[in-house]
């Protein structure tokens, strides 16, 4: 029997048919790497199951698994899924090459494995993608040059990973998102200029984080969101402000508030 004929493909189920990455058939006689075939499962390869020449990124994955040593060989392939699955188990003195990459899958992998020292060098990548993966893993001190990311994903990435004394430069950030992630992590005094936020969501988790004494303003906020935020912390003279809310919410959830501190208040002398 032939070499070529002794595995068995088993693909599973759920995975496509079997196709080489230029179309059509995938030949094993016309690989390099066809004396694999011979050998057993998890140190040869298997068409349909664990082959580098085919179209589908999963038995691409399944063929390095096997053999992370060709990484290193096939980091200039045509094909864009083998470049990117050979960078995940490639010698990281060997990325470099490949950090301007045609195809943003690559250089998104790159980003992935690239050392500090190295990756900042992605921040100004066209691809959002690999932006947010260089937000995710760049140095809290290097991660200010991605504030003003065309990109409202980047930046809310930056706004939960940046430095508590920088992050105060993102509070008037054009999208709401990002100025609520900013809102979740601000310190005082820091928090307060957000308390005129245009956005109610955003004043929302102000009034969720204020200090109680300087609830007071956000007690007349225009939102009833706002509001019931503020009905749930408020201390006794703010909450009686509340009382008569116009929205039934916040006035059910004062009342609340009251009946409360009165049982334990009884519970204290009894």
């Amino acid at each position: 029997m032939s070499a070529l004929a002794i595995r068995t493909v088993r693909a599973p189920q759920d995975d496509i048919p079997a196709q080489h990455w230029q179309g059509g058939p995938i030949d094993c006689g016309a690989c390099e790497y066809a004396y694999l075939r011979a050998l057993g499962e998890g140190e040869g390869c298997e068409p349909g199951y664990a082959c580098m020449q085919d179209v589908y990124a999963r038995r691409i994955d399944r063929f390095f698994h096997w053999h992370p040593e060709l990484s290193n060989a096939q980091l200039a392939h045509p094909y864009f899924e083998v470049r990117a699955i050979a960078v995940r188990r490639a010698s990281v003195f060997r990325l470099t090459a490949l950090m301007n990459d045609l195809d943003e899958t690559v250089r998104l992998q790159v980003a992935l494995r690239l050392p500090q020292s190295l990756l900042a060098r992605l921040v100004n990548d066209p691809h959002r993608e690999v932006r947010i993966r260089v937000a995710q893993r760049l140095a809290h001190q290097k991660l200010a040059a991605l504030r003003h990311d065309p990109d409202y994903g980047v930046r809310e990435l930056v706004a939960q990973r940046l430095p508590l004394p920088i992050l105060q430069t993102m509070t008037n950030d054009p999208e709401r998102t990002v100025r609520v992630c900013v809102a979740q992590r601000l310190e005082m005094p820091a928090l307060l200029r957000m308390i005129d936020d245009t956005e109610p969501e955003v004043r929302c988790k102000v009034a969720q984080r204020l200090p109680i004494p300087l609830l007071a303003p956000l007690a007349r906020d225009v939102d009833w969101r706002v509001r019931w935020e503020v009905a749930q912390r408020a201390d006794a003279a703010t909450l009686e402000s509340l009382r008569d809310d116009e929205d039934p919410e916040v006035r059910l959830s004062v009342q609340k508030r009251l009946e409360r501190d009165l049982t334990l208040v009884g519970e204290v002398y009894d």
